[in-house]
C-alpha cells in the first residue's frame, strides 16, 4: 500500500492553519490504518493539560487524562485526538461524564480491541475525583481482560500529595 493511501483522510497533522475547536467535536477525530493488525499491542496517549468545566458552577477543572488502546484496524491521529480533548474546555461535563463521552466517540471511531480512559482530575473543595472505564471488544479475548482490568483498578492507589 502506498504511503499516500495509508495516510488517506489525515488532513490536521502538519496542518500550520490548524483551527482549535471552542466547542466538543468528535468530528474532529481522524484515524490511520494500522500496520500491524495482526499484533496486540498498547498505545498509550498522557493528556496532562486536559480542562472541562463543572456543569452545575461552571467553574474549570482540570487533569490528566490517559488512554490506552490495543488498536486493530484502524488507530486515532495524535494531532486530531489533541484538538478533540480540546473541545471539552468550555464543555459542561461531571468527570464521570468526560471519561465516558471520550471513551465512547474512541470505541465508535476505531473499534479497537481494547480501550481505557482514566481522568485523574485535581482536587476542587478538598476532593479529587479519579474515573476509569474501558471496553473490550465483545466475543474476544479482550472482553475478558476488560473485566478483569476493571475489577482489579486501582487496588493500589497512589499516595495523593495535593498533585
Amino acid at each position: 500500500m502506498s504511503r499516500d493511501k495509508q495516510n488517506e483522510g489525515i488532513t490536521l497533522l502538519g496542518n500550520n492553519n490548524t483551527k482549535y475547536p471552542q466547542t466538543y467535536d468528535p468530528s474532529v477525530l481522524e484515524t490511520f490504518a494500522n500496520k500491524h493488525p495482526g499484533r496486540d499491542y498498547f498505545v498509550k496517549f498522557n493528556c496532562p493539560e486536559f480542562t472541562s468545566l463543572c456543569p452545575i458552577t461552571g467553574q474549570p477543572d482540570f487533569a490528566t487524562v490517559y488512554i490506552s488502546y490495543v488498536p486493530r484496524e484502524k488507530m486515532v491521529e495524535s494531532k486530531s485526538l489533541k484538538l478533540y480533548l480540546f473541545g471539552f474546555r468550555n464543555r459542561g461535563d461531571f468527570h464521570e461524564d468526560c471519561v465516558n463521552i471520550i471513551i465512547n466517540d474512541l470505541i465508535d471511531l476505531m473499534d479497537p480491541a481494547y480501550i481505557e480512559v482514566w481522568g485523574k482530575f485535581l482536587p476542587r473543595g478538598g476532593i479529587s475525583i479519579d474515573p476509569y472505564c474501558n471496553y473490550g471488544k465483545k466475543g474476544t479475548k479482550w472482553e475478558q481482560v476488560a473485566w478483569d482490568r476493571l475489577a482489579r483498578h486501582d487496588m493500589y492507589p497512589e499516595k495523593i500529595d495535593n498533585r
